[in-house]
């Protein structure tokens, strides 16, 4: 079978570590020309000598220095097929205990970015008819506890991707949502760091696995399998999808909560 992506351009931010660094190698392995943009250039540099990306180091929330990066895609390929809005992170507290510097992180951080690059790229990707997948999370479909600035923008980049999905769906751009629920990467291990501590937990497998409990496949994914919806949704596979909403997170979102309490009554076969 030829590579879905065989001679396409993909354009990944947030590219140097966890899902997007998965996003880069698995684009990779199946014939994308990827480019893998972040604030920092050793782990786009580590990315992109294992995977033969080429590394952008650049601020996806700044208008100049994101034009210069796809300037420099243009010029050395001459078409953008693919972006994958993936850069976030920050946004902890509850919202009485955020100050103004720390919604405007969460906000630049996380919505920002993929404002930004999506509306610079737009004219290549409608050249192109190409694909957006702007990766949210299940806080963009729920609020956990004391993250009132991850809640808020990961809703909005759900927002952010119907809006796109409805005015540039006519010019042939695809643009869908991915959210992931726990997924074993650097950021998630901080988190669960945190849990450690507070619960007198040993070793970071344990804290996963609390922190999974009443997810039905019992685990968290891995970038590797976040990566591979991510793949699905920017390729010809999933040539109808346009302004979904795609869930990947074990089954956590379609647990019942009031009844969490009565399920270490039932039988082990129930």
């Amino acid at each position: 079978m030829t590579p879905r992506f065989d001679g396409r351009v993909a354009l990944v931010t947030g590219g140097g570590t966890g899902i997007g660094a998965a996003t880069a190698a698995r684009l990779a392995r199946e014939g994308a020309h990827v480019y893998v943009l972040g604030r920092r250039a050793a782990p786009l540099e580590a990315v992109a000598s294992a995977t033969g990306a080429i590394a952008l180091p650049a601020d996806a929330a700044d208008p100049l220095q994101v034009r210069a990066a796809l300037a420099r895609i243009a010029e050395r390929h001459g078409r953008l097929d693919v972006v994958i809005a993936n850069a976030g992170g920050f946004g902890i507290g509850a919202l009485g205990d955020t100050s103004d510097d720390d919604w405007r992180r969460a906000c630049r951080v996380n919505l920002d970015t993929a404002f930004v690059v999506t509306r610079e790229a737009l004219p290549m990707l409608i050249e192109r008819r190409g694909a957006i997948v702007v990766v949210s999370s299940i806080a963009g479909l729920a609020a956990g506890p004391d993250a009132a600035g991850y809640v808020t923008v990961k809703h909005a980049l759900i927002g952010l991707t119907r809006s796109l999905a409805r005015d540039y769906g006519r010019h042939g751009v695809r643009s869908n949502a991915l959210c992931p629920g726990w997924v074993r990467t650097e950021m998630a291990d901080d988190e669960m760091r945190a849990l450690m501590a507070a619960r007198g937990i040993a070793t970071l497998d344990d804290a996963y696995a609390l922190a999974t409990r009443d997810v039905p496949l019992g685990r968290a994914a891995s970038t590797g399998e976040i990566a591979s919806v991510i793949a699905f949704l920017a390729s010809d596979d999933a040539s109808a999808m346009n302004g979904a909403v795609v869930v990947a997170d074990g089954g956590a979102t379609i647990v019942d909560v009031p009844t969490l309490a009565f399920a270490d009554s039932l039988p082990a076969s129930a």
